[in-house]
């Protein structure tokens, strides 16, 4: 994909993309669990041996020494055929690098996993300048609530039928950072930087409030 911007150091990037085909590219947790454990692995200027990964469980991998950052991390979603990445440029070629090791070494372990060969993303990444200081703050909201369309597929045109429901769905789905703005101690929050972003949310009971604005936006009667 031809962008119209260069990656800077120090500005945000939204970056995504999804399966050739629109295929779907989770198939089971365990590779859900892999894409989110290379998220940690990929992010370094060490050369980390995939192989070496294959030996430690999914929880062990997070206590994996690494050398610097490439990028900082603000949020990620993963969903059936595509994922969400928010990220900020920490040095010279970072993000084009880890989005380059991240989606080789999926690719790699899918294709020896289910037998197949070829590409299974679409072209390169996308990526949009997160320039503007709302639509950066926006894009925490998209992205941890991208799952929703898992459980209602139109939520976003004709609102939330059960927030309950929708709630309860958020609160438990493992393949996002929302949990660790929720601040769950898990492993897998040193995936994220929260340092690295504007402090949009001072705790977990305002992430939470702004979550549920945009999730009632399109209720509210006017």
């Amino acid at each position: 994909m031809t962008r119209n911007f260069l990656f800077s150091i120090g500005e945000y990037y939204h970056c995504y993309s999804r399966g050739t085909e629109k295929r779907r590219i989770f198939l089971s947790k365990k590779d859900y669990e892999r894409f989110v454990a290379l998220l940690f692995v990929c992010n370094s200027t060490k050369t980390i041996h995939l192989s070496d990964c294959h030996k430690k469980s999914f929880l062990e991998i997070f206590n994996m020494e690494r050398e610097d950052n490439i990028v900082e991390i603000g949020a990620y979603c993963l969903m059936p055929n595509h994922f969400h990445l928010l990220l900020r440029e920490k040095q010279e070629g970072g993000i084009s690098l880890f989005m380059q090791k991240l989606i080789t070494a999926y690719t790699m372990y899918f294709n020896k996993k289910y037998e197949r060969t070829g590409a299974l993303f679409e072209s390169s990444f996308k990526a949009e300048h997160s320039n503007k200081d709302r639509y950066l703050k926006y894009l925490f909201s998209y992205i941890h609530l991208n799952p929703i369309k898992i459980i209602d597929s139109r939520w976003k045109e004709g609102g939330i039928k059960n927030s309950k429901r929708t709630g309860e769905f958020l609160d438990k789905y493992e393949y996002s950072s929302y949990l660790d703005y929720l601040e769950n101690n898990r492993p897998q929050s040193i995936i994220i930087n929260k340092k690295a972003f504007p402090n949009y949310f001072a705790n977990k009971k305002v992430f939470k409030e702004e979550m549920s604005d945009w999730l009632n936006y399109n209720n509210v009667k006017v």
